[in-house]
């Protein structure tokens, strides 16, 4: 398997002793998680650096982009925009905003966790970097304003002074860059800043969507169902609906209102090293009532880590 060693060195645990030493300032007094749950993936703070000023083009512009390549399809109200795998890859948090709205749009690829947030909490605009630490394998970003840490895969500040705020998940969908240009030919697409800056296009995880094992989790696996298998997961008002993308791809699914429709046609960002040449994984659209709802497509191991007690439906 060739994946981002460099940006992913090793495993290494840390302490709020060594992370004060690296400069933050946030409350470690206050926190919501073990410690020792929390790990140092490699790089230092924003060594992954976040897009603090969104650059878009209209698809009519975008020449580079293949037709199966996923991106983050995410709108409001006549304001749609699509956010590349192949950019977000590189540095996992844009900070946008859509239609007056301060949103953050954040991608873990060691998760494979493309999730929405509403950037506004309490009256304050926050605005969000990465860390440098993981847990549970997940990206845990920072708000510049508190310096709290927060999961990505949850939208939950977990060390600092807003411990225990949430941020609001948007309702946002995987889709094929041709799915996207076919039906909002009038979209804006993220486009990098500095095209140079980073390899776009290739993806530095080759294989890693077909591993056996993920990489940088030391937690419990799930016993049902292979640990890199692809789940959707549902976020409701109460407690999650988990699926296997196997079985919505075979059969559909619906429960308590919740649809999901399965979608041919879109290449993981996670498996050839030319993200373009991917496996074609397809994707999801989920919906109640009518209305598409917050989800994303992740891996079982992930699904498992933070709802252990949830039952992924695998058949």
């Amino acid at each position: 398997m060739v994946m981002a060693i460099a940006a992913y060195p090793a495993i290494a645990f840390a302490d709020p002793r060594d992370w004060a030493r690296e400069g933050w300032k946030t409350e470690f007094s206050r926190s919501s998680v073990p410690f020792d749950e929390i790990i140092s993936g490699g790089p230092p703070r924003d060594g992954i650096p976040s897009i603090d000023k969104p650059k878009f083009v209209k698809t009519s512009a975008v020449a580079d982009i293949a037709d199966r390549e996923p991106v983050i399809q995410f709108g409001l109200g006549e304001h749609i925009r699509a956010y590349p795998l192949r950019v977000l890859t590189w540095h996992e948090i844009a900070n946008d905003v859509v239609a007056g709205t301060p949103v953050a749009v954040t991608y873990c690829p060691l998760c494979n966790a493309a999730i929405v947030f509403d950037r506004r909490l309490d009256g304050r605009v926050l605005e969000f970097g990465t860390t440098g630490k993981l847990r549970h394998s997940d990206l845990v970003m920072y708000d510049r304003q508190t310096e709290s840490w927060w999961q990505q895969f949850t939208g939950e500040a977990i060390v600092g002074s807003l411990t225990g705020e949430k941020l609001r998940l948007l309702p946002s969908r995987i889709v094929s860059f041709g799915s996207f240009r076919k039906a909002h030919p009038g979209g804006l697409v993220l486009v990098p800043n500095d095209p140079g800056f980073r390899d776009y296009g290739r993806n530095p995880y080759a294989s890693y969507d077909t591993a056996a094992t993920p990489f940088l989790f030391k937690g419990e696996l799930p016993d049902d169902i292979p640990a890199m298998a692809h789940v959707v997961v549902v976020r409701t008002e109460r407690e999650p609906i988990i699926v296997s993308l196997e079985k919505v791809r075979a059969d559909g699914f619906e429960r308590s209102g919740y649809r999901i429709t399965y979608e041919a046609g879109v290449a993981s960002a996670l498996d050839d090293a030319t993200i373009a040449k991917g496996r074609d994984v397809g994707t999801v659209r989920v919906t109640k009532d009518g209305r598409d709802v917050p989800h994303d497509i992740t891996f079982a191991f992930v699904a498992h880590a933070f709802h252990p007690d949830i039952q992924i439906v695998a058949r």
